[in-house]
């Protein structure tokens, strides 16, 4: 089930009924893709863009409280704003690779960064660092340990570890907390306001929402429950208020680059909007909703 047209607008008041006139839009980018852009979810367009440089492949992006885009690049993480203006600029070690930059709740800014050690850095809100973490992930190929970390309530660290197949929860002082597998490369987690975690599970072509008080999956989505989309690589996922699911379906490892480079299912597995294929915009690996 798709909707589309005057289906879709009343489909979003249903969704977002206190957005007013404003729009939905999605700030995205992709490993792959050289560019950061803003789209229109109803019509799918581009609206504004901001370049790559070679060798920058943006796993990680979000629109700050203050309306500025943060951007992960692999080598570093950035702050800018509408008008291209570099606001701040963290600069990877040599032999780090740097996949989350998020803001946090209190103004400040968390990075993540692979390397042996693996790093956890928070700055200050004018991007000066403040805090550092070392950990060993346990995983040898710093491409393979994790790209999208977030920060608990309770000041802790949940860590989606691709090489092991499983999401850790770390203390501030570094001891595990908890350790729970999920198989396939998880990518990024969202902590649900039931307090479960959703892992995208990247090359298991799945979606499990973990039970942190259980240590099992209480739901999984899987690639053959979906009409027509097949799960590709399971990027960045979203849980939206109603309980649909926004997903980056990005295709960088299959052959197969006709299939919609967005997802939104429901609770009960059906898609309710796509984003096509579109030769302009290649993949999507990371995705942040918005209105205006």
């Amino acid at each position: 089930m798709k909707i589309w047209g005057v289906n879709f607008l009343l489909y979003c008041l249903l969704l977002f009924p206190s957005c007013d006139d404003k729009q939905e839009k999605l700030l995205v980018s992709g490993c792959g893709w050289k560019q950061v852009s803003i789209l229109d979810k109803a019509s799918g367009k581009i609206e504004w863009t901001h370049p790559l440089q070679p060798g920058e492949d943006c796993n990680d992006i979000e629109l700050t409280t203050e309306g500025n885009i943060l951007y992960a690049y692999t080598t570093g993480a950035r702050l800018i704003n509408r008008q291209q203006e570099v606001l701040w600029d963290f600069k990877a070690d040599e032999k780090e690779e740097l996949y989350t930059a998020t803001q946090l709740t209190d103004g400040k800014y968390l990075l993540a960064l692979c390397g042996h050690p693996s790093r956890i850095i928070e700055l200050s809100a004018d991007g000066k660092p403040i805090y550092e973490l070392t950990f060993d992930t346990s995983i040898a190929d710093i491409h393979s340990q994790f790209r999208q970390i977030v920060k608990t309530p309770e000041n802790t660290y949940l860590i989606p570890l691709m090489g092991r197949g499983e999401v850790i929860e770390m203390s501030r002082q570094g001891e595990v907390l908890k350790r729970i597998p999920c198989g396939g490369t998880p990518f990024s987690v969202q902590i649900l306001t039931n307090g479960n975690w959703l892992v995208s599970c990247g090359d298991g072509h799945k979606l499990e929402e973990l039970n942190p008080r259980t240590g099992q999956s209480d739901h999984t989505v899987q690639s053959g429950q979906l009409e027509g989309d097949p799960l590709l690589f399971v990027a960045e996922a979203i849980r939206y208020p109603n309980g649909n699911t926004l997903i980056s379906n990005w295709n960088g490892h299959t052959n197969d680059k006709t299939q919609p480079l967005l997802l939104e299912i429901d609770s009960l597995n059906y898609t309710v909007w796509e984003l096509p294929h579109n030769p302009e915009i290649v993949n999507i690996s990371t995705v942040y909703s918005f209105f205006e």
